[in-house]
């Protein structure tokens, strides 16, 4: 059973903010997740008591996920910290919305996209001190893919047509599982060049499109104001085209590719032949085949530095 944690008031307290009150904060941390490690609770508890806070830790499990998440939102605390992978982060954050409590999500999955955005750093220690000492409260933009099935909301991008289909590869290649991975890797090349979407962006025409990749301005480097979504059309003509494409990805700014058009966008309709694979903030999924992709200003509030602040040098303790 996950145990629940409170971290007493110190007297030799560290500063904390001024720019939002944080009487209270709840920290939902995940043992298991790939970028945690062993011993975050007591390395979170460690820190925390530098401060004077109320801070009250809570583990996530698999048997009590979501008994868990309604104990972190009922205790209304002024913010939820979350130390786990990215798909945990985002449904902590899509069910906060922009009126709910601020969220602090640590960079504690594998990509960490967004919260290296955020605190502009991939270790959790130096985050969540970050955090507590000069956060203040910042609208996240981000979007939403609906289908006649579900809404899924994202903060970072999303992935949709054939390309999608490499995801699942690459995540057993991680976990080591090779077979899978070549199995995926298969199913992959044959679907990889046979399907095309049809798209159409607000304001032009329709257009097909290999993949269509839809980018938060939050992480996009195009992006220079959250107005809307970078929307890149990637049309490849086969191997050679994609390999290059990857190349430009590993060496170089990808948007220089011929083969890659881009600009913003509020709303996107998508339509394919058959369901359309995507990775929506690294979770694979299958939508229907018409899907609608929407923009959103303020999808949550996230308690982190101001973009123009100074990064912080500490090392992470």
């Amino acid at each position: 059973m996950a145990e629940t944690l409170t971290i007493e008031e110190t007297s030799t307290a560290r500063p904390l903010t001024s720019a939002v009150p944080l009487r209270s904060i709840v920290v939902l941390v995940n043992p298991l997740s790939g970028g945690v490690g062993d011993g975050a609770l007591e390395a979170v508890e460690a820190i925390l008591a530098d401060y004077d806070i109320q801070a009250t830790l809570i583990a996530l499990d698999a048997d009590n996920f979501d008994a868990r998440i309604d104990e972190a939102f009922d205790a209304k605390a002024d913010a939820l910290f979350v130390l786990a992978g990215d798909g945990t982060a985002g449904t902590i954050a899509a069910r906060a919305g922009p009126d709910g409590p601020l969220i602090a999500p640590l960079p504690g999955g594998t990509m960490n996209m967004l919260p290296k955005a955020l605190y502009g750093t991939a270790d959790w220690k130096k985050a969540l001190r970050s955090a507590l000492e000069s956060g203040t409260e910042v609208p996240v933009a981000g979007g939403r893919v609906v289908d006649r099935i579900e809404s899924r909301p994202f903060y970072c991008a999303a992935i949709l047509g054939a390309p999608a289909l490499w995801a699942p590869a690459r995540e057993a290649v991680r976990v080591g599982r090779l077979r899978l991975a070549w199995l995926h890797g298969q199913r992959a090349l044959k679907r990889a060049f046979t399907g095309r979407l049809r798209y159409t962006l607000v304001g032009e025409g329709p257009g097909r499109a290999e993949a269509l990749v839809l980018i938060s301005p939050t992480i996009s480097r195009a992006m220079e104001a959250p107005t809307g979504l970078e929307a890149a059309a990637m049309n490849t003509r086969g191997a050679v085209d994609a390999f290059r494409l990857a190349a430009h990805a590993l060496f170089d700014d990808w948007r220089r590719d011929s083969s890659v058009r881009t600009r913003p966008t509020r709303y996107v309709t998508v339509s394919a032949r058959s369901r359309i694979p995507a990775v929506i903030d690294g979770e694979p999924t299958l939508l229907d085949a018409e899907a609608e992709v929407v923009f959103d200003a303020v999808a949550f509030r996230a308690l982190a530095p101001a973009a123009d602040a100074e990064p912080s040098g500490e090392e992470g303790v």
